[in-house]
């Protein structure tokens, strides 16, 4: 029995020997701290990623106001502006030229007979189109049409304008007499160009008014006196257009009045 008992005892203690040698030999395995070398060298690929996504992304921001605001890069419209509005003013010039030019003075002038439609073949041709027209003396044109077959249509298109003229067939021409105005014809004349004048200097100013309502949608963006000077621009712009109105139908009104 007192054997039994010694050898349970040894077993025992083997177990407990095998079971502690077991236990030392086990590693135990932490993540290293951050602030040391094994934790630097662990971590440093995920630091670097970080640090150069905030460099990329510092490249990549706007310049900003005091405020800390984005700032965008104002466009130069100025040129844009100023082409759209001297276009579209000069447009109104020429076509004031061409309307006054359709007002029949006491002198003779190939462009009084520009507006004269010609009905040719069922289509209506404009008589500078199908015939020349040149001035013979101060009171007198030319009209030779291209076509010889076409010169009935144009002295039936010169008669039934409201011109006045009563034209003569001459050979392979035709001769259109301008009879001198009377007081009255000239008081109505004058009438006719000084609204055609206003009709077309609001043209003008509609460009005008375009132009700025345009610089006014951009003035947040534009400095302070870009915006004046340009403002500026376009009212001496205004100012010219509206003067070469002006002295054409003034140069118009002594052409009727004969002085």
């Amino acid at each position: 029995m007192a054997l039994l008992l010694r050898r349970g005892a040894a077993l025992a203690a083997r177990s407990f020997r095998a079971a502690a040698a077991s236990s030392a030999s086990t590693t135990m395995h932490r993540l290293p701290a951050a602030g040391s070398l094994a934790g630097a060298g662990e971590f440093a690929p995920a630091r670097l990623f970080l640090l150069d996504s905030r460099r990329g992304f510092a490249k990549g921001k706007k310049s900003k106001d005091d405020r800390g605001d984005t700032v965008q890069a104002a466009p130069d419209i100025g040129p844009t502006v100023k082409s759209a509005a001297t276009s579209q003013m000069d447009a109104a010039v020429i076509a004031l030229s061409r309307e006054l030019s359709k007002l029949r003075t006491g002198r003779a002038n190939p462009g009084m007979l520009d507006h004269i439609m010609v009905e040719t073949a069922d289509v209506k041709v404009a008589l500078n189109h199908i015939a020349v027209v040149s001035v013979l003396d101060a009171h007198t044109l030319s009209v030779m049409p291209y076509d010889p077959s076409s010169m009935k249509s144009i002295e039936n298109a010169i008669i039934s304008s409201p011109l006045g003229i009563n034209p003569t067939p001459d050979g392979n021409r035709i001769i259109a007499n301008i009879p001198p105005l009377t007081k009255e014809n000239i008081q109505a004349l004058c009438k006719v160009v000084t609204k055609s004048a206003e009709d077309f200097k609001q043209s003008i100013r509609r460009a005008r008014q375009k132009a700025l309502d345009t610089i006014k949608k951009s003035a947040s963006s534009m400095p302070k006196d870009d915006v004046k000077r340009l403002e500026k621009e376009i009212e001496e712009l205004t100012k010219k257009f509206i003067k070469s109105a002006d002295d054409m139908c003034k140069a118009k009104e002594k052409e009727i009045s004969g002085s």
